[in-house]
């Protein structure tokens, strides 16, 4: 089961949590609208390269990363989005495209949209394309220290 890592995480720390199943779903769109949660409470993890370092980018499923306003934001030379190629075996029981939002189970920095700080909970993929996760945004914050940042738009 892809979320056994991050589960353990959760009930090490005492987080209470709830697992969403859903209809396999892809986009996070899908993934949505497959589980019936506005898209702008869910939360999308989008893999980029700052300076040629992965890292994570989290904002609602509705934004669109806007790589020039993280560039500015973080001071970085150069912000591409990553290849599936670039983090491959980067996420060990995550389906591609479905990793959580907690960089620091993969030694990587983590960004947050600011628009998602509106919300008390947090809900995102939980490594795989048919279970999502919901945890409070105080907890997330906890125990993943995110950047906050506004580095996205409405599609």
């Amino acid at each position: 089961m892809a979320v056994t890592r991050l589960t353990n995480l959760l009930s090490d720390q005492q987080i209470r949590y709830v697992i969403i199943p859903h209809a396999p779903a892809y986009t996070a769109q899908e993934t949505a609208a497959s589980a019936h949660i506005p898209g702008l409470e869910f939360a999308k993890t989008v893999i980029v390269k700052i300076d040629g370092k992965l890292a994570m980018a989290v904002l609602p499923a509705q934004y669109k990363i806007h790589l020039g306003l993280l560039k500015q934001v973080v001071g970085a030379r150069q912000v591409e989005l990553a290849t599936e190629d670039d983090f491959r075996g980067m996420f060990p029981g995550c389906d591609t495209g479905a990793m959580p939002p907690f960089g620091n189970l993969y030694g990587m920095d983590v960004y947050v949209e600011d628009s998602l700080l509106e919300d008390e909970e947090i809900v995102f993929n939980a490594g795989s394309h048919t279970e999502l996760i919901k945890i409070s945004y105080k907890d997330f914050m906890e125990l993943v220290d995110p950047k906050i940042a506004r580095f996205s738009t409405l599609h």
